[in-house]
């Protein structure tokens, strides 16, 4: 039974008869909770427990022996009068009854009721003296909470005077008389017999007070006077003259204290030694004195450091203007990077599939026409992909030491078809420039590319400069100090403003006619300087020309003479082939591509497939996978694939460049889009390696696994 039900229900004792049980019915029927006691004892157990009122039949009491109900009752708190019901017979009340009288007196708070009494008169009379011990209770909670609010009050009071004690400034808490009723150790070292300054006898000097005018005070202004009128008094100086000592600086503030009505009964007065800080302020003033000669010595210096600075602000705005462009740059490359995949995947259907389709028609003449223009077309676009993978950083780049001048000289006679007899091309290149690290093909159409946007900006002829040195890098860039390879492009055209060339290294932004340049030029061009691991840089003055640098990586070793053309791979048997792609349009093309060369051809969508079919016991001589491809890349594959055989050969098929590092030195990659012939070259090379591989094996009795 919960708390709240037992200090408010009925103990009632009547063993003799059905009162108890009538009495609990009734009373149960109102929901008011009662408790039947067997005997007297059960009864004053039950009260430890709590209880609203007691019921007792007058037979049950008069002549037992009620000492434990008295002490109960006489042990009450001050706050408890615990109502009680005496159930009388008819004539027996207590103006009649001399035993009624005692049990009056002996249990305190009774009520008599005579029976037989009417069922609602019971009801009436309890709930009368539960209302009753309810507002007992509700004064037990009074008395808490005031004791409570007491004991709290002592507390705070405790905590404030251990506060006052232990402040490092002096304060003091005085009546509406001026008396001190509180003060602090700090206060009583300035005023010993806590008289305040205002109330000390006239002529006494040891407190003279200052306005913020540096004007003495008169007594009526001081800071406690002021304070017992109800004003709030902050920081008025004083200077405090101590019998036998030095004097000291202090700042006084008061406040009124107010009583409940909002009448001031007092005031708190604070006292502050500010010594130390008007000694300051006094060094400070003898410092100000001298300082004319140095402020007037310091200006030229700032004005000098001032030119410094706006120089540094202006390489600084410089400076995050090109981290803007190079961020805007970044952003642009990502898009065009994801659009130049897909469309490379694109293409690879429609190269490979028009390759399958010339072979399938008759011959005719008009149908070679159209090929040759879709094959063209195909082509340009794939070319357009690599342009975009070059300025998103996404292109198959192979870098290797690159003798600069060798190159520019073995493609002179190149530039000059490409940009005509009107334009006169001056090449500067000492062949003992240092070698450069970079993808020479790359760097070849990067500079052929600049040569054309050069004719276009030379329509009455000109003279283009390319110049190969060796110079720090001026731009921003992941190149270490020092000198590095540096390739400059420069034209007499006619130029761009700050608008264009803003603009000029954005991919499809062009200021040429329709159907004259494809805007991404530049775009390749600062994407292989900047995937290159180099930096770039484009200037131009309208009217004078464009002049377009490149700064390389140095290579570790020198350039290396121009290797002979391989030679031409040798026919291979057909061969079992598992190929890898998630894209069926691209699986598609290539599958029919190898079948044409006469190889069986396995097809897996993914990589996992691709691992059941070989550990399924399925023959495969060679496994061409794409790279890209969801749940398992085409890394993870290879790897995977050889851990079952070591001796697969694997051919990964890519557009991308970003592959990570140290994890395919070991694979060989077939570029998108490619042709039927390129994809011819690169397996009849990796299954002639495989035989060569395992003949010499048989040869020297090695073991070579299935």
């Amino acid at each position: 039974m919960s708390e709240a039900v037992t200090i408010e229900r009925a103990l009632i004792l009547a063993p003799h008869g059905r009162d108890a049980a009538v009495a609990s019915a009734l009373l149960g029927e109102v929901g008011i909770p009662a408790h039947a006691c067997p005997d007297l004892p059960a009864l004053c157990m039950a009260l430890e427990d709590g209880a609203g009122l007691l019921i007792l039949a007058e037979e049950a009491v008069r002549t037992a022996d009620l000492q434990c109900l008295a002490a109960w009752i006489g042990a009450q708190p001050a706050w408890s009068d615990l109502p009680v019901i005496l159930l009388t017979l008819r004539g027996d009340g207590a103006e009649r009854t001399p035993e009624a009288a005692r049990l009056t007196e002996l249990l305190g708070n009774v009520t008599f009721v005579e029976r037989p009494f009417h069922p609602t008169t019971l009801i009436s009379v309890v709930r009368t003296c539960l209302r009753g011990r309810r507002r007992q209770y509700e004064a037990r909670a009074r008395l808490a909470e005031r004791e409570r609010l007491l004991a709290d009050l002592a507390d705070e009071r405790a905590r404030f005077e251990t506060l006052v004690e232990h402040l490092p400034v002096a304060v003091n808490l005085m009546d509406l008389n001026g008396r001190t009723i509180l003060s602090n150790p700090a206060f009583r070292s300035f005023l010993p017999d806590a008289v305040i300054p205002s109330q000390r006898p006239d002529g006494e000097e040891s407190w003279i007070g200052y306005d913020e005018q540096g004007r003495r005070l008169p007594r009526d202004r001081y800071v406690a006077v002021r304070a017992l009128r109800g004003e709030t008094v902050s920081g008025i100086e004083f200077i405090y003259r101590p019998a036998g000592g030095e004097p000291v600086w202090t700042r006084v503030s008061g406040v009124p204290v107010q009583d409940s009505t909002g009448k001031t009964a007092g005031a708190l007065a604070v006292i502050v030694d500010i010594s130390d800080q008007k000694a300051a302020q006094e060094a400070l003033q003898r410092l100000t004195a001298t300082l004319e000669t140095k402020v007037q010595e310091r200006t030229r210096e700032l004005a000098a450091t001032l030119d410094q600075l706006r120089d540094e602000i202006r390489d600084r705005e410089r400076a995050e203007e090109q981290l803007r462009q190079t961020q805007k740059l970044e952003t642009l490359g990502q898009l065009t990077g994801g659009v130049a995949h897909d469309f490379n995947n694109l293409l690879m259907a429609v190269l490979g599939n028009l390759e399958l389709l010339r072979k399938r028609l008759p011959a005719d003449p008009t149908t070679e026409r159209l090929f040759d223009g879709a094959m063209q077309g195909a082509q340009r676009g794939a070319t357009l992909t690599q342009r975009l993978l070059a300025f998103a950083r996404r292109q198959d780049l192979q870098p290797q030491a690159v003798d600069l001048a060798g190159l520019l000289d073995g493609m002179k006679t190149l530039l000059e078809r490409s940009v005509g007899p009107r334009i006169v091309i001056r090449i500067d290149a000492p062949p003992a420039t240092m070698a450069a690290l970079i993808d020479p093909n790359q760097l070849e159409l990067a500079i052929l590319n600049l040569a054309v946007n050069a004719r276009d900006a030379m329509p009455d002829g000109g003279t283009l400069t390319v110049t190969v040195d060796e110079a720090p890098v001026s731009v921003a860039s992941g190149l270490p100090p020092g000198c590095h390879p540096h390739v400059s492009v420069r034209d007499t055209g006619t130029g761009m403003d700050g608008e264009t060339l803003a603009r000029a290294v954005e991919p499809f932004f062009s200021t040429k006619g329709i159907g004259k340049g494809t805007g991404l030029g530049l775009s390749m061009v600062h994407g292989l300087a900047v995937q290159s691991g180099g930096a770039f840089r484009l200037s131009s003055v309208p009217g004078q020309g464009t002049v377009v640098e490149l700064w390389l990586p140095k290579a570790a070793t020198p350039a290396q003479a121009a290797e002979p053309p391989p030679a031409p791979v040798v026919d291979v048997s057909p061969a079992v082939v598992l190929v890898v792609d998630d894209d069926a349009l691209i699986a598609m093309s290539t599958v029919d591509m190898l079948a044409d060369l006469g190889h069986t051809v396995l097809e897996a969508s993914s990589g996992t497939e691709a691992l059941e079919l070989l550990r399924s016991g399925q023959a495969v001589d060679l496994m061409l996978t794409d790279y890209a491809m969801p749940g398992m890349t085409g890394v993870e594959l290879a790897q995977a694939a050889r851990a079952m055989d070591p001796d697969l050969p694997v051919l990964l098929a890519t557009g991308y460049a970003d592959l990570p590092e140290g994890v395919v030195a070991d694979l060989p990659r077939l570029a998108k889009p490619y042709t039927q012939n390129q994809l011819a070259v690169a397996t009849a090379k990796l299954l002639a390696e495989m035989a060569r591989t395992s003949a010499h094996a048989r040869r020297s009795g090695g073991f070579h696994p299935d």
